[in-house]
């Protein structure tokens, strides 16, 4: 069942679609959508290809749901998918920036943060964003899944699409940034 007890469970959503049945696609984009937009804007920030990334990434999984191996776990699944779309995204852009031929938006953490964030969470979150920009695309990513979407090592090596021990490297050299750049923003 899903969350809210109502409805087909997404393992006979992903065996219906696998039949063919478009209803049962529309029903994992609408039970999914929320999350992955919500996953994407904060990995991006204020973007006009969040959307795109978001439908990019539905469409992959939808056409490839043979590869899925365990019905149940298309949330996380199609959540890696987006993962792995936003580091391609990313990686072009930072090229791109390089060559002089991307300007785009960089993250504004103050349209991230609810208003009942907690103010040492609102630094914390504040300090990572003002830092992504200028990491290494692997750095970014394995930085925000961890401090802003909550996971653990083994879920970001997932989602990631990495090693369990790339992860940890990557993510060290992430921290070891943010440490370096909260103690000379302090030394100021």
């Amino acid at each position: 069942m899903t969350r809210s007890g109502i409805g087909p469970s997404d393992a006979a959503l992903v065996l219906a679609a696998r039949a063919g049945e478009n209803w049962a696609r529309e029903a994992l984009f609408r039970r999914h959508a929320s999350m992955l937009n919500g996953l994407a804007y904060r990995i991006m920030g204020r973007d006009d290809d969040v959307d795109d990334l978001v439908q990019d990434s539905f469409v992959e999984a939808l056409g490839s749901l043979d590869r899925l191996r365990d019905p149940q776990a298309f949330a996380g699944w199609i959540g890696s998918i987006l993962v792995r779309t936003a580091r391609k995204t990313l990686r072009r852009r930072k090229l791109m920036r390089r060559l002089g031929l991307y300007h785009g938006p960089v993250i504004d953490p103050d349209a991230l943060l609810g208003t009942s964030t907690a103010p040492d969470v609102a630094a914390d979150l504040r300090a990572v964003y003002a830092l992504v920009e200028a990491l290494p695309v692997e750095q970014r990513v394995a930085l925000l899944l961890r401090r802003v979407e909550g996971l653990g090592l083994e879920e970001i090596a997932q989602a990631m699409g990495r090693s369990l021990a790339t992860v940890k490297r990557r993510l060290g050299d992430a921290e070891a940034a943010l440490a370096h750049a909260t103690a000379k923003g302090e030394r100021r």
